[in-house]
């Protein structure tokens, strides 16, 4: 069975997902269609909102299993494994 990283970047933001603390509310899913979809795989693609409607979205999860980090650099991106 193939695994996918839970880390997306669009270049502006990480965002993280941690599959073991969702609730399955599908708050993210509902509020921010054009980024998180339960259909596909992957599910979360960043290139579908601007980067402050993905953090506000993010920031709704009731689980806290999205989580997410402005990258101020883009050195800071090289650093991290997407």
């Amino acid at each position: 069975m193939e695994t996918y990283k839970n880390v997306y970047s669009n270049g502006e933001v990480i965002v993280t997902y941690e599959p073991s603390r969702c609730i399955h509310s599908e708050a993210c899913a509902k509020g921010l269609s054009e980024v998180f979809k339960t259909s596909v795989i992957p599910w979360i693609d960043l290139d579908g909102a601007s980067t402050k409607k993905i953090i506000s979205q993010v920031k709704k999860c009731p689980s806290g299993a999205l989580s997410c980090t402005k990258i101020r650099s883009r050195e800071f991106v090289k650093d991290i494994v997407i």
